[in-house]
């Protein structure tokens, strides 16, 4: 069965609910704490919902609808305490606690991505890369990642506790790595590799698929040179 495009509802201090909160939510609670970042960065103590939407092009009455949905965060004439929002978006995000990932795949994007400083900036951290080839078994990222047989998945997993698997192999193979995932006990799947994987109705796996975002970008350089 192919995974559901709705993600489990989160439960925050002082606030829970059974229904399911759609990831078009998930997705805009992430924008907004990298707004909320920006904002921390450069010194700023509190904002108002509208101002937050006019310097960051966002819409003021959607980041009241969604922020509401888990508490009250805002305090009446002051708008929200940048940190004091971040940290619960923080919290409602999952990313209070350091998170495991495994990089599936040593080649070319799964070395790059091991070594993608932001990771660890946000709480996760690459604690492990896999293959096949026994040429690169044994070996590490130029960050210091080991990259280790693929055979060994299940061990490492659980002795690390990995959480999120990222799939960063070669097509042809993908369902298999997958497969091998899912065996693992790793329940959240992040795929970069092209096509439709099928998980179990409990394994959450979300695709970032490059080749469609190129497309999408050749389709409107073709409808601006038809306009011209």
């Amino acid at each position: 069965m192919k995974t559901s495009n709705k993600a489990p509802a989160t439960t925050t201090t002082g606030k829970t609910s059974g229904d399911q909160v759609s990831e078009l939510t998930t997705n805009r609670l992430s924008v907004y704490l990298r707004c909320l970042n920006a904002l921390d960065g450069a010194g700023v103590r509190a904002i108002s919902s509208q101002a937050l939407a006019e310097q960051f092009h966002l819409n003021a009455a959607q980041i009241r609808k969604d922020l509401a949905y888990f508490g009250e965060f805002g305090v009446r004439g002051v708008g929200y305490y940048v940190r004091d929002l971040k940290r619960h978006l923080r919290q409602i995000l999952g990313l209070d606690k350091k998170l495991r990932v495994a990089i599936m795949g040593a080649g070319n994007l799964g070395l790059a991505l091991a070594d993608y400083p932001g990771f660890r900036q946000e709480g996760f951290e690459i604690s492990a890369l896999f293959d096949t080839l026994s040429t690169k078994v044994g070996q590490q990222s130029r960050g210091g990642v080991p990259i280790h047989d693929i055979h060994d998945l299940k061990k490492i997993a659980r002795r690390d506790a990995v959480s999120i698997a990222v799939i960063a192999v070669p097509a042809a193979s993908a369902q298999h790595v997958v497969n091998l995932v899912v065996a693992s006990g790793i329940k959240a799947i992040l795929n970069f590799s092209p096509g439709a994987w099928e998980v179990p109705p409990d394994v959450k796996l979300k695709s970032v698929d490059l080749t469609v975002s190129l497309e999408s970008l050749s389709f409107y350089l073709a409808r601006g040179e038809s306009d011209e």
